[in-house]
């Protein structure tokens, strides 16, 4: 049973030192006892106290790996019910689905299409992460043999479905050693599924006629000793799995109900025959609160806005993304190359540098540390002004690069040109345009 925000508070070293990000160890047990806080991140707890808070430090819906190595990926570890709490832990992953019913032909194509299929967006790659192998036959030579051709043809993590257990064991059989996601224990298979996942160490899904019958089998799957478990309750109506997800979440989270604290699966592959349908159904449950959601196909029109939207929402909201500040030299510039320079905020970042590249003009691009803040925001905060930016200079080494003496900065922060040139004796600087997409025709009339 979890602990109370003062039981934990006893056993916590009382120093109030704030390292852990608030002022007193108090405040940072009633924390730890909401979930809103992780044990380590007090660094003076002693060992004997972690392993009695280890249940009340533990997130209210339980993080799973699925897969190993470079591939892998973890679901659940959740801990509120709105982003905006204090953020969303693990994103939703997409997995793609082929079935033994399949042409060869067409599982070729999905699987090509899901190794290939990866996006960069400020700075990180945004890709699907699993493929899902389903046995429609029944037979378990057909199902084995589909699934290893799938796993050569793949490094990504594997979701194996069949309703025998005897053949989610012969597809498990060649491949037990990467870790897929069974699918799934049901009220029928609970006992002989479960064997199969502790077996093998491998995380396995339940599979309920509704939220009630998942319970028992979570419950049932523990007694077991099986501890990586994923959720589905079986609806395959919209409105149904919608209602569900919250059920789940909220029931977790804000119950504190063990047996549904676990991150779930969706289908919205079998929910509509229109495939962008399927993809507004996703998108729903990548919000709503699904771990993983299952697609027919992975077509670009719809992953893209998918993988875009997740990582959106699954942001911290208290940190912004931000990019490693430096020297980013843009094209092959020379002594002679304008020298421009922006904050470290990534989408800023990722906006002008497209833009000198789709320039033509090879440029020197300084990005200053403004901890993740946009020009505007990082220029109110005090953050992007002249004597800092006159700093940062100075230290980047640029000096040794380049020739002239002459800096871009946005214009947006043109207030600070007077104090700049202060700070920077001999430079000369130069107000660039406010919006980026104007950076292209200003740097084609520069001139040393």
């Amino acid at each position: 049973m979890a602990l109370t925000g003062i039981q934990i508070f006893k056993l916590l070293p009382k120093t109030n030192c704030g390292k852990c990000g608030v002022p007193t160890c108090l405040a940072f047990a009633m924390n730890l006892a909401a979930g809103k806080a992780e044990l380590s991140a007090c660094p003076t707890v002693s060992e004997e106290a972690k392993a009695q808070l280890a249940e009340a430090s533990a997130p209210p819906i339980r993080p799973i790996t699925i897969g190993t190595g470079t591939t892998a990926f973890k679901v659940g570890g959740e801990t509120v019910m709105f982003r905006h709490e204090k953020r969303f832990e693990n994103p939703t992953a997409i997995a793609v689905l082929v079935t033994d019913a399949m042409p060869d032909s067409d599982v070729a194509a999905r699987v090509d299409r899901f190794n290939q299929y990866t996006y960069e967006r400020v700075g990180l790659k945004l890709r699907a992460q699993a493929v899902a192998v389903k046995s429609e036959s029944g037979v378990a030579t057909k199902f084995e043999a589909l699934v290893n051709r799938v796993a050569s043809a793949t490094g990504g993590a594997l979701i194996l479905m069949a309703d025998k257990p005897e053949v989610l064991a012969a597809g498990l059989k060649g491949i037990a050693e990467r870790k897929p996601l069974l699918y799934a224990a049901t009220k029928a298979t609970v006992d002989a599924v479960g064997k199969l996942a502790k077996d093998n160490n491998c995380p396995v899904a339940v599979k309920g006629a509704n939220v009630e019958e998942v319970a028992e089998l979570t419950q049932a799957l523990e007694k077991a000793g099986v501890k990586d478990i994923v959720i589905d309750s079986g609806a395959r109506t919209v409105k149904q799995a919608f209602t569900d997800q919250i059920i789940i979440r909220g029931t977790a989270l804000q119950k504190k109900f063990r047996p549904l604290g676990y991150p779930t699966i969706t289908f919205p592959a079998e929910m509509t025959k229109n495939p962008l349908k399927e993809a507004l159904i996703a998108s729903m449950f990548v919000s709503k609160y699904a771990g993983i959601v299952v697609m027919s196909d992975i077509a670009g029109e719809a992953l893209f806005p998918l993988v875009v939207e997740r990582m959106n929402i699954f942001t911290d909201p208290q940190r912004p993304l931000a990019t490693t500040p430096g020297i980013y030299e843009i094209g092959t510039p020379s002594d002679a190359s304008p020298v421009l320079i922006t904050t470290n905020f990534s989408l800023t970042y990722f906006i002008v540098s497209g833009e000198i590249e789709g320039s033509k003009i090879p440029s020197y691009l300084l990005v200053m540390d403004t901890e993740g803040l946009s020009v505007m925001t990082a220029w109110a905060a005090g953050k992007f002004v002249a004597d800092l930016m006159g700093q940062f200079v100075k230290k980047s080494g640029i000096e040794g690069k380049v020739k002239h003496r002459k800096l871009i900065i946005p214009g947006y922060s043109a207030s600070e040109s007077g104090g700049l040139e202060e700070e920077l004796p001999g430079w000369e600087i130069m107000v660039g345009p406010r919006e980026g997409s104007h950076i292209p025709a200003y740097l084609k009339s520069w001139k040393t």
